[in-house]
């Protein structure tokens, strides 16, 4: 296959605000030889995830036919699938068939709509960039009763599967989401903490579906008894996605916002539900959303700036003001108890018109800077929280925020706006010899680096103004497989350090990072200890965690840990395109595939886009010393954890996080040097 060139394709359409699909030609999928057709491969990546019935009515089969199919290739009995686990999937199972089913069969499988599918791509978080930003041209899979060739290759398949299914035999197996139940019950002895220096110290959910967790019958982001467990572990806020259109009308397409008043029901629900655990509930905007042409074309005053067939809600125009004002004071009043909204400005959303620097083509923003414009788009928030009289905060991140202009706009901000800033951006480091500035979400690289200390200050000199730092306290893309990263020193010195800069407040992770941990204990204890320094607060955790005669195996454990967490290669090219957050499940081809690796989606072969600054030799030997590194400490910390007895099993549960990072990082190892071989 030949490399593609992206600007040539003709991909899938999104339409926000309108919500449509537009069905188009894209490149060819990525092989799968290993199985027999693309209908094996359907059934095998849905088995589990999917009802047989459905994937039959998808393929054209009978369900019987199915469920002897996955029989001869060795799976399972089919589980029970419950409507929790379907609506807390849909992401794995976008990505399983993005390269299998074409957007008709893929709708059918999720039994969805086209416009739900259109929502989710645009909204999910930038679910659309991380599939590549182009959908395969897929041809439509329709069954075949098997041949002999068929049923021998199937044969061959299930004593593959039947081998790797018997060294597993008698061991223990935890039920699909578990840990959902798990994290919803009541922690047994929650730690008290004693008022925190840093306020807010919020995180997001670690099980919550993204797009729109506001729709009645979604799963609950955040069950009284997950509340309580954030509460032990020193949190006082958490934060979903907001969607201004979702949640007030739309005052240009009205059906648009359809079932807006049972979302507001919903999130004052939930803000009640937090506020008895005595945690604060924030909304992250990232306003306004685009329009389609075809929409903008109808409503020419309030356009701004073109990119592909999305145009901009130009916010320097009067009605697009009062638009985000409405809407702010609309929900502020419906939700009083709201803790905030925190906003990104300049990100992958075209939003307003200087947010990806292109301004200067808008015919009323060419005229004003674009810190004028990007302080503006919050100064109208902040307006509209005034107008409601609600106690509400505004948090103005300045991600992606071009240094040039960033300091102007700081100091253009309203003064009950707080600033918050990523601590570790631009910190200077070097790794296997090669110098570079970590970007973001790293927790081998601890902060703050000289960009957000410098924003703190331009914002703390406006009297009133507070300065906050977004920090990852448990994962970070690095690796987001795991609940956390037990590089307890590491998250304890970030702590320690941040609160000597001085902030006043905590982002304690993006989408990543919201499950109770050791991690989290470290910035609770750094934030209500004045005075507390590394070692001190690592061993409270450790004698919480495996008692006083545990505690010092447990934090040998973390310091070997930490120490070989810091010869991470970090680069935005690694965190984002390496196979680090598949590991083994990343596919190998014989041949290359000429996929070019996508945003935390798709990282197929292509390993010169995975590894950023470092050679191929360089970067295969960086996540050996990391994998090398956590399996000394796993196998160091066994030899003690024998004499531990009762506190011996929070040595093992350490152990076993350990093992799972050490595998993914020796499988990237694996994959760079096996494509180093292949050629």
């Amino acid at each position: 296959m030949l490399l593609m060139n992206v600007t040539a394709l003709i991909t899938v359409v999104l339409s926000p605000l309108s919500n449509s699909l537009v069905q188009a030609t894209g490149p060819n999928p990525v092989p799968v030889p290993h199985f027999p057709d693309t209908v094996h491969a359907v059934v095998w990546r849905n088995w589990g995830l999917i009802p047989s019935r459905r994937i039959a009515a998808v393929v054209g089969a009978k369900q019987i036919e199915i469920a002897e199919m996955a029989h001869r290739m060795g799976l399972p009995s089919e589980p029970t699938i419950t409507s929790d686990f379907e609506k807390r999937t849909y992401l794995t199972v976008i990505r399983r068939n993005w390269h299998l089913l074409p957007n008709e069969q893929l709708i059918k499988l999720l039994n969805w709509t086209s416009e739900k599918l259109a929502f989710t791509l645009k909204e999910d978080d930038f679910l659309y960039i991380k599939l590549g930003s182009l959908k395969p041209n897929v041809p439509k899979v329709i069954f075949q009763k098997p041949t002999e060739a068929i049923l021998q290759r199937e044969h061959e398949i299930a004593s593959v599967t039947n081998e790797c299914l018997q060294g597993i035999a008698g061991l223990k197996r935890e039920e699909p989401l578990a840990f959902v139940k798990d994290l919803s019950a009541y922690p047994v002895s929650p730690p008290t903490y004693l008022a925190s220096k840093f306020d807010p110290r919020f995180c997001y959910s670690y099980f919550a579906t993204y797009g729109d967790p506001l729709l009645p019958g979604q799963p609950d982001p955040y069950p009284e008894g997950y509340l309580a467990q954030l509460k032990a572990s020193g949190v006082n806020g958490v934060w979903l996605q907001g969607v201004l259109y979702k949640l007030n009308p739309f005052p240009w397409d009205k059906k648009l916002s359809d079932g807006y008043q049972l979302r507001l029901k919903n999130l004052k629900s939930l803000v009640a539900r937090a506020k008895r655990q005595g945690i604060g509930v924030y909304l992250y905007l990232n306003e306004p959303r685009t329009m389609n042409l075809s929409v903008a074309e109808k409503f020419p005053a309030i356009t701004g700036v073109k990119e592909g067939d999305q145009v901009s809600m130009c916010t320097s125009t009067p009605e697009v003001q009062k638009y985000i004002t409405q809407s702010i004071e609309s929900i502020c009043r419906a939700v009083p108890d709201l803790a905030g909204f925190f906003t990104i400005t300049a990100s992958e959303n075209l939003t307003n018109c200087w947010s990806h620097g292109q301004g200067g083509i808008c015919p009323r923003c060419k005229t004003r800077t674009p810190a004028a414009v990007i302080a503006e788009v919050n100064a109208l928030i902040q307006k509209g929280i005034d107008l409601s009289c609600a106690q509400s905060r505004l948090i103005a991140w300045d991600w992606g925020w071009d240094n040039r202009w960033a300091p102007d706009a700081i100091r253009q901000l309203p003064a009950r706006t707080s600033l918050m800033s990523v601590s570790e951006w631009d910190l200077p480091i070097v790794r296997g010899g090669v110098k570079s500035n970590v970007g973001e979400y790293s927790l081998s690289s601890v902060g703050p680096g000289p960009r957000a200390p410098r924003h703190w200050k331009i914002a703390t000199e406006t009297p009133g103004r507070a300065a906050i730092a977004k920090v990852q306290a448990n994962t970070t893309w690095e690796l987001s497989t795991v609940p956390y990263v037990p590089a307890v020193y590491l998250a304890a010195q970030h702590a320690v350090n941040v609160r000597k800069a001085g902030v006043s407040g905590l982002m304690l992770g993006w989408t990543l990072g919201g499950y109770p941990s050791p991690n989290l204990d470290a910035f609770a204890i750094a934030g209500s200890q004045p005075n507390s320094e590394v070692l001190d607060i690592v061993h409270q955790i450790a004698v919480r965690h495996a008692g006083i005669q545990g505690a010092g195996m447990l934090q040998q454990y973390w310091r070997d840990i930490s120490d070989a967490f810091m010869e991470y290669p970090y680069s935005g090219e690694v965190l984002y395109n390496s196979p680090v957050q598949l590991g083994p499940a990343n596919l190998l081809w014989d041949h290359p595939t000429g996929y070019h690796a996508t945003m935390t989606g798709f990282p197929y072969d292509d390993s010169a886009g995975w590894r950023g600054p470092y050679s191929e030799e360089i970067f295969a030997d960086q996540m050996q010393k990391v994998a090398d590194g956590f399996l000394k400490a796993i196998a160091n910390s066994k030899i003690v954890s024998k004499l531990m007895g009762a506190n011996g099993a929070a040595m093992k549960e350490q152990q076993e996080l350990g093992t799972a990072c050490a595998i993914h990082f020796q499988s990237v190892a694996n994959q760079t040097r096996y494509i180093q071989a292949r050629g």
